[in-house]
């Protein structure tokens, strides 16, 4: 199989350049073409030489990779599947709301964290996503031109394929790839500590941990990671670390009806995140098959937000979307892999 060229960084790609004999200024041209103007093949790099796409074409493909399928919710909320890494599949979210569209990415196919309420984690692992892979689920939607925000909210566990991550980030972020600014995307994250301080340093993007619970006994039960990475641990770094003005932090809270969703989890809440400039973003939970929680009725959900809010932590409840489309994340795409070995 022939190399990619979507997905390379600046350097990679004068350094492509210099080793096909090419000026090194041509890998700046091959930037622009790449990432800034919307073609799908080298033949249509029409500033460079016949010979130097020849030779290009000869090695290297552009590298993108078109959705297989697409599912349009009622309220405009669409998931797209893309293939990769033998019959595998990831999946890709865009969510319109009123001026703007998020599209949210995945970073691996499956997961190796298995957090209790998801479904990706229940595929198991299967592999990491390149940085090409992750900036193509923007690139190769419908919605390319019109993407205003992007979370790193799907499949896969984003600190668990840090350098793809953060390389993907230099290709949307820089100026020579999409030039977007960084305060436009969000990395979520269950809180590997290692990984979270060097994406602290390394990117300007924000950050938001996945919470759901106060209590080390009850996180360990719902969360693996709880073992390596307590969130006492997780909460010391964030608030060692300055955010600036315009960084941010939140902090993902699935509710699960009587587990979490109770006066003393707010209280620890409380206690937990005093004094950190930070969001908690309430999320309401859509059942997956081979779990036995489920989501509290609206009133408790409105009433856990007030509370918090009441308590100076400022607290929202995230929407729910695309509930008619398989919409939480890794249903679909194990849908598809069910289809594929029957």
């Amino acid at each position: 199989m022939k190399d990619q060229l979507f997905g390379k960084d600046l350097n990679e790609l004068q350094e492509i350049c210099m080793a096909l004999g090419l000026p090194k200024y041509t890998g700046k041209q091959l930037a622009e073409w790449l990432y800034k103007k919307e073609i799908s093949s080298i033949d249509e790099m029409s500033n460079l030489s016949k010979k130097a796409r020849e030779m290009l074409n000869e090695k290297y493909e552009f590298g993108l990779t078109l959705p297989s399928k697409v599912q349009v919710s009622l309220d405009g909320t669409k998931k797209y599947l893309f293939p990769t890494l033998h019959n595998k599949f990831i999946e890709t979210a865009m969510i319109p709301d009123e001026d703007r569209k998020t599209v949210c990415v995945s970073t691996q196919v499956g997961c190796k964290m298995g957090c209790l309420f998801c479904m990706t984690g229940k595929q198991g692992f299967q592999g990491q996503l390149t940085a090409g892979e992750i900036v193509n689920q923007i690139r190769s939607i419908k919605e390319y031109g019109d993407v205003s925000n992007i979370v790193y909210m799907g499949m896969g566990e984003p600190f668990d394929n840090l350098d793809a991550v953060l390389k993907s980030l230099d290709i949307l972020t820089s100026e020579w790839g999409y030039a977007m600014s960084p305060r436009r995307i969000t990395v979520s994250s269950i809180g590997i500590i290692p990984a979270m301080l060097r994406f602290l340093n390394e990117s300007e993007a924000h950050l938001a941990i996945s919470l759901h619970t106060p209590f080390d006994t009850e996180r360990q039960k719902l969360m693996p990671v709880q073992i390596a990475y307590p969130i006492a641990d997780v909460v010391r770094e964030i608030r060692g670390w300055d955010f600036g003005r315009q960084r941010r932090v939140s902090f993902e809270y699935i509710l699960f009806k009587g587990l979490n969703d109770t006066p003393l989890h707010i209280r620890e809440l409380t206690k937990l995140l005093s004094g950190i400039r930070c969001r908690i973003n309430l999320i309401r939970f859509h059942p997956v098959p081979g779990t036995p929680l489920e989501s509290p009725d609206d009133e408790t959900i409105h009433n856990f937000r007030d509370q918090l809010n009441d308590k100076d932590i400022t607290t929202t409840i995230r929407a729910s979307r695309g509930q008619d489309i398989y919409a939480a994340c890794g249903l679909l795409s194990t849908k598809e892999l069910i289809a594929a070995k029957e």
